[in-house]
């Protein structure tokens, strides 16, 4: 495996069209691989193997049907689980469903880092199909207000 202060290898027009359609279909043959990137199965068998060897192919995956399994990130009963669980809880001021990089939203008001550590890792990692927590802790509070602004 290379290492990062090993210089880059350019990779020329094969490498790449490899890399292209291994990306697409990681189960190919070496042999219809081959077929498609001009070269015999050998050679490009090598060439795979290489491009393994210095790190630039770093796995094989499979795309799953998340309809198909139980429990699925996308069900409704999965958000709705999490929904009335966080209801139940007096810690949790609010908590909003979002797009982006994570579900929910959760905003919490806790005096200490003890109680923190409490509500994070024996509550909120506990609570149904959780799987992984970021937090963000309020240095200052700028502006927090509940009005709403009227319209002239």
């Amino acid at each position: 495996m290379r290492t990062q202060h090993q210089s880059k290898r350019e990779l020329d027009k094969i490498d790449r069209n490899i890399l292209r359609i291994l990306q697409t279909d990681g189960r190919i043959s070496f042999t219809e691989l081959g077929e498609k990137v001009g070269l015999s199965t050998t050679p490009c068998t090598e060439r795979v193997r290489r491009l393994e060897r210095e790190g630039i192919i770093m796995g094989y995956n499979a795309r799953l049907n998340p309809q198909h399994l139980k429990g699925s990130l996308l069900s409704g009963d999965t958000f709705e689980e999490f929904r009335r669980a966080v209801l139940k809880l007096p810690h949790v001021l609010e908590c909003h469903l979002v797009s982006g990089d994570f579900d929910y939203l959760v905003k919490a008001r806790i005096s200490e880092m003890a109680s923190y550590r409490k509500l994070l890792g024996d509550i909120l990692l506990k609570l149904p199909h959780v799987r992984e927590s970021k937090s963000y802790i309020v240095m200052e509070e700028v502006k927090e207000s509940l009005n709403l602004p009227i319209p002239d």
